[in-house]
C-alpha cells in the first residue's frame, strides 16, 4: 500500500521525485490552481503560460509533465487538469479532486515519492485527494515479473505503484485533517483489497480460498467469523447455494462476518454475491462472455472489505457481512434447467436458466441475514447484464422496498463518487416469474431483466425489514483504459458507498 503523509514541507523545499499541481480550464487558457503558488513562483509566475505552450488546457484528467526549474528540489512537475474553474466562492468538487489525484498517481508509477500540491481548502478536500492518490496508485502485479532478464539478473516485471504520497498544504496537527487522512487510508486500503480479490484468477480464488482470506482478515481486525462448509449447507437446507455450487469440484461456502460496537444502536446486514467463477452452468455462456467471469464475486468482495473497514474505523454501528460463495460449473452433478430447488426459506424455485445463479445464492443469504432482524439489509451483486444495458458500465442500479432508503443510498453513493441510479420494482413484472411447478421461477420476461432479478430477491427478505439491492454488474470490472483513480480490472465498486452508509447509520444521519 502506498504510504500517505500530511507534510509540513513547502513545495519549494520538498525532496521528492515529482510535484503534482492542479491546473484549471479558464476562459483564456490554463490557470494554476491554489496550492501551487510556490511552484508557480519558481517558474517566475509563468507556469500557466508554459502549460499553454505545451498544449495543456486544464481539462479534467489531463496530465502534463515538465522539467522543474532551479528553484525546486524535485526534477519533475506534473500538472493535472481539474476542469473548469469553479464559480465565485465555490471550491473544486471533491470527485474532481479525487479523480485528478488518481490520474496523477497513475502517471507516477515507478516513482518513490511525490508531493501533491492540490487545492486543500478543508478536511473534505484532504479526504478526496488522499483517497484519489491511494486508489490511483493501485496496481495488481501478483502474477507478473517472475522471469529474469537475460544477462543482468534483474526482474523484468512491471513498474511498481508510487511508493509515497506527501500531501502539501494540509495541517498535520489539525484533528480534522489528521482524521481525514486516516479515514482515507482505511477506505482506500479496503477498496484495494476488494480489487485484489476480483483480479485474482479463479483457479486460486475458490470459495474455500475466499473464505480463508476473509477469515484471516476478520480475526486480525476483531471481527467474528463463521464459515458454513458444504456439509453444513446441506444439513441447514441451503438449497440455493448448494444448487449453484454442486456442479463444481470446489464446493460452496457461506461466510458470516460480524462486527459489533458496544455503543451501537443500529445493525446493518450486507449480503454479497460471491460466484468465484461463473461459466453459466448447464446454460453455458457463449464464447466471449467467459473471460472476465472471475469478477462475479465482486459483490462479496465489497461486503467483506466494508465490514473490515467498519471495524478498522471503530464505527458505532453493528455490521454483519454475508458472503455467499460458490463456483458455477457444468458437470454431471450440476443443476439442470427444469430442476426445482428448495431454498433455505422453504420456498421452492424452478431453475429455468442456470446462468441466473446469483439470485439463488443471494436468496439463501438474504433469508439467513433476515433472521437476525437487522435495521436494514443491503445486498451487492454483479447480477444482470440487463443493468449494464440500462445504465452503462460505470453506474450501478439501486432497487429497494423503501423509497426513502433507496434515495439515501443514491445520495450517499453520489457523495462518495460512485455513480448510481435509483431503479423501480414494478409489481406487474412479478407474475412473469410464476411457475406451474414451484413457488417461483428464477427467470421472468426478458425485458426489464435487472428489475426481475430485484423482484426475485425481494421474495427472500424478511417481513418488515428495510432492504436495498445494488446491481454493480457494470462498474465492478473495468475492461477499458484506466481513468482517474479507476484501474483496468477490478474496481472495488460499492465499498465506499457501504462504508459511508455505515458511518451515517452510526451517527444517526441517514435522512
Amino acid at each position: 500500500m502506498t504510504a500517505l503523509t500530511l507534510s509540513t514541507a513547502g513545495a519549494a523545499t520538498l525532496r521528492a521525485d515529482a510535484l503534482v499541481v492542479g491546473v484549471a480550464k479558464g476562459p483564456k487558457g490554463a490557470i494554476v490552481a491554489s496550492g501551487a503558488e510556490a511552484v508557480d513562483k519558481a517558474f517566475d509566475g509563468k507556469l500557466a503560460g508554459v502549460l499553454d505552450a505545451l498544449g495543456a488546457s486544464g481539462a479534467e484528467g489531463e496530465v502534463t509533465k515538465l522539467p522543474a526549474p532551479a528553484g525546486l528540489k524535485v526534477p519533475v512537475v506534473l500538472a493535472v487538469g481539474l476542469g473548469s474553474v469553479p464559480e465565485k466562492d465555490e471550491s473544486f468538487d471533491e470527485e474532481v479532486l479525487r479523480r485528478a489525484a488518481g490520474a496523477a498517481a497513475r502517471a507516477l508509477h515507478g516513482s518513490k515519492k511525490a508531493g501533491f500540491a492540490l487545492p486543500l481548502e478543508d478536511a473534505s478536500a484532504v479526504t478526496a485527494v488522499a483517497e484519489g492518490a491511494l486508489l490511483g496508485a493501485y496496481a495488481f502485479t501478483a502474477y507478473q515479473g517472475g522471469e529474469k532478464k537475460a544477462g543482468n539478473g534483474k526482474d523484468s516485471g512491471p513498474k511498481q505503484p508510487l511508493a509515497e504520497v506527501a500531501l502539501l498544504g494540509g495541517k498535520p496537527r489539525d484533528k480534522e485533517h489528521k482524521a481525514a487522512v486516516e479515514r482515507a487510508a482505511v477506505v482506500a486500503t479496503e477498496v484495494n483489497v476488494a480489487r485484489d480479490l476480483v483480479n485474482t484468477p479463479p483457479n486460486d480464488l475458490t470459495p474455500e480460498a475466499f473464505a480463508a482470506v476473509a477469515s484471516a482478515a476478520a480475526k486480525e481486525n476483531g471481527v467474528k467469523v463463521q464459515v458454513l462448509d458444504e456439509k453444513a449447507l446441506v444439513k441447514g437446507g441451503y438449497g440455493g447455494i448448494m444448487g449453484v455450487g454442486k456442479g463444481s469440484e470446489n464446493p460452496p461456502r457461506l461466510v458470516k462476518l460480524t462486527y459489533t460496537h458496544p455503543k451501537a444502536e443500529k445493525t446493518l446486514a450486507f449480503v454479497g454475491k460471491g460466484i468465484t467463477y461463473d461459466s453459466g452452468g448447464i446454460s453455458l455462456k457463449p464464447a466471449g462472455h467467459n473471460e472476465t467471469m472471475k469478477c462475479d464475486m465482486a459483490g462479496a468482495a465489497a461486503v467483506f472489505a466494508s465490514v473490515v473497514a467498519a471495524a478498522k474505523l471503530g464505527l458505532k454501528v453493528n455490521v454483519t457481512g454475508w458472503l455467499a460463495l460458490a463456483e458455477n460449473m457444468p458437470s454431471g452433478s450440476a443443476t439442470k434447467p427444469g430442476d426445482v430447488l428448495r431454498m433455505y426459506s422453504g420456498k421452492t424455485v424452478e431453475v429455468l436458466n442456470t446462468d441466473a445463479e446469483g439470485r439463488l445464492v443471494l436468496g439463501d443469504a438474504l433469508t439467513k441475514a433476515s433472521e437476525d432482524n437487522p435495521d436494514a439489509i443491503v445486498d451487492v451483486a454483479t447480477l444482470t447484464g440487463a443493468m449494464v444495458l440500462a445504465l452503462g458500465d460505470r453506474t450501478f442500479g439501486i432497487m429497494a422496498n423503501d423509497d426513502a432508503f433507496r434515495t439515501s443510498i443514491h445520495e450517499i453513493a453520489e457523495e462518495v463518487g460512485e455513480s448510481s441510479w435509483p431503479m423501480p420494482l414494478p409489481a406487474e413484472l412479478r407474475k412473469t416469474m410464476d411457475s406451474p411447478t414451484a413457488d417461483i421461477a428464477n427467470m421472468g420476461v426478458r425485458m426489464g431483466g435487472g428489475l426481475i432479478a430485484g423482484l426475485f430477491l425481494q421474495e427472500f427478505v424478511g417481513e418488515g425489514i428495510t432492504w436495498a439491492h445494488l446491481d454493480i454488474a457494470g462498474p465492478a470490472f473495468h475492461e477499458g483504459a484506466p481513468h482517474g483513480y479507476t484501474p483496468k480490472g477490478g474496481t472495488g465498486s460499492a465499498v465506499r458507498t457501504l462504508v459511508r452508509l455505515a458511518e451515517r447509520t452510526a451517527t444517526g444521519d441517514l435522512g
